[in-house]
This record gives C-alpha cells, structure tokens and sequence, in this order.
C-alpha cells in the first residue's frame, strides 16, 4: 500500500471512486468553460485558454483511462489516476508562469483549480477503487 493509498493520518477519506469520477467531469468542465471564455479574450487570453484546454485534455484522458471500478476493464487503476491528478494539480498551478500570464487575474482560477485537485486528492479514498487482486495483496501484507 503507497503514501497515497493509506492518506493523512486524521483526514478522512470521503471521496469515493465514483464520487471521485464525477468531480473529474466537473473539473473538465470547468477547465473546457474557462478555456472558451479565456481565448475570446484580446490581451492575453489565449494563452490562458490554451492552458486550460491542456488542463481540461489532462483530466479527459486520465478520465476516460481510468478504471473506477476496479473491475480491470480500463487500463489505468484508480490508484495510477491519483497520482496523475497530483501532475494536474502541478500543472494547473504552474501554469500561469509557464504561460506567461502570472500577473494577470485569471492566474487565479488555475491556483484555485489546483488547491481544489488538491483537496479532492486529500480526500478520496484511493483504496476503495483497488483490483481485486490488489486488494488481496494488501491484506497478506
């Protein structure tokens, strides 16, 4: 069992994989959203909405790869997600410097976006979408 897995001793793990997957469709919604709004923009905007499609793309592709269910009928385990959602969260928090528009007010969405991945990583129970397989591997351990 990972760091990710076992979580932050007294924070509860509440989320859970199906709550986790809805979550996701909200966030690419939101990125999808703010990247159409962002990119009519004149002075900057582009590069904003082009960030957030990345993001909204990110999230997408772990999405539709990820087998919430632990059934093993998608190729991405619950668990591998979870630390693809930590690469988004960087992502999304860096991205303002890395596209030139840190100091501009819709840096602010993508910080927010990224303390609220955050946030859901902290309290989704990753053990719950584990294979069967692997659930039984941590149980001999």
């Amino acid at each position: 069992m990972n760091l990710l897995e076992r979580g932050i001793p007294g924070v509860p793990q509440i989320i859970n994989p199906q709550q986790h997957k809805i979550l996701d469709y909200l966030t690419i919604g939101a990125f999808a959203l703010a990247g159409s709004l962002m990119i009519r923009r004149r002075r900057g905007g582009r590069r904003a909405g082009v960030a957030a499609f990345i993001n909204a793309g990110m999230v997408l592709g772990a999405t539709l790869l990820t087998d919430y269910d632990g059934d093993g009928r998608r190729p991405l385990s619950f668990v591998t997600h979870g630390m693809l959602d930590m690469a988004q969260a960087a992502m999304a928090a860096t991205a303002p410097h890395l596209f030139g528009f840190a100091d501009e007010s819709k840096s602010w969405f993508f910080r927010g976006q990224a303390m609220s991945e955050a946030m859901v990583i902290t309290l989704t129970d990753w053990a719950a979408g584990a294979r069967p397989e692997q659930r039984i591997r941590d149980l001999a351990a």
